[in-house]
C-alpha cells in the first residue's frame, strides 16, 4: 500500500471518529438539559384569536334579536372562563358565536394539552339562549360535571367542563 493511501485512510478514520464524538456529546447534552420547547400561546397567537372572535361575532342588531330584544335573563352567562390548566385566567366573551376548543391553531381557545384533540369540542347557543357543549369525537372525551358527554348537552352556570387538564366554566 502506498504512503498516500495509508494517510488518506488515517484521515478518514479520524474524521469518522470525531463525527462519532460530536454526535455522542449532542445526545448526552439533550439528555441532561432536555429539548427546547417553544410556547404556542404567544402574543401574536392571542392577537389572532381575539381578531377571529371579533370577526365571528354577529352585528349588534342580530345580537339583540338573538337575546330577546337586548334583554338578558338573570342567569344567562356572559363569559367563558378557563379555571384550570395552562390557560388559567383566559376569558372569552359570549356573543352568540360558536366557540371551538382544541389543539388546532384556528380554534377559538387553543389547548396546549396532550389529552386534547385537534377539534375536541364546541360550545354554542341554541335558539332558547341556552349554551350547549358538544364533544366532536375526541379520543379522551369531554366531561361536564364528571360525566362524559356522548350527546350535545346544555351547560348550567358554573358547571365545570373538563378537557384533559383544562377546566372551563360559564359565568355571568
Amino acid at each position: 500500500m502506498s504512503e498516500l493511501t495509508l494517510t488518506v485512510m488515517r484521515l478518514g478514520f479520524l474524521a469518522v471518529l470525531w463525527l462519532f464524538v460530536i454526535v455522542a456529546v449532542q445526545v448526552i447534552r439533550s439528555d441532561l438539559f432536555g429539548t427546547r420547547v417553544t410556547q404556542r400561546g404567544s402574543r401574536r397567537d392571542a392577537g389572532r384569536q381575539q381578531q377571529a372572535a371579533r370577526q365571528a361575532a354577529p352585528p349588534p342588531q342580530q345580537q339583540r334579536q338573538q337575546s330577546g330584544g337586548g334583554r338578558r335573563g338573570r342567569n344567562t352567562p356572559t363569559k367563558l372562563v378557563v379555571t384550570e390548566g395552562t390557560l388559567t385566567g383566559t376569558t372569552v366573551a359570549l356573543q352568540g358565536q360558536t366557540i371551538t376548543l382544541g389543539r388546532a391553531h384556528d380554534s377559538t381557545i387553543v389547548l396546549d394539552d396532550d389529552y386534547a384533540s385537534s377539534r375536541h369540542a364546541r360550545i354554542y347557543p341554541d335558539r332558547d339562549g341556552q349554551w350547549i357543549v358538544e364533544d366532536l369525537g375526541s379520543t379522551n372525551g369531554t366531561y361536564l360535571d364528571r360525566t362524559r358527554l356522548t350527546t350535545p348537552t346544555p351547560i348550567s352556570l358554573g358547571a365545570p367542563i373538563r378537557i384533559g387538564k383544562t377546566v372551563i366554566e360559564l359565568r355571568k
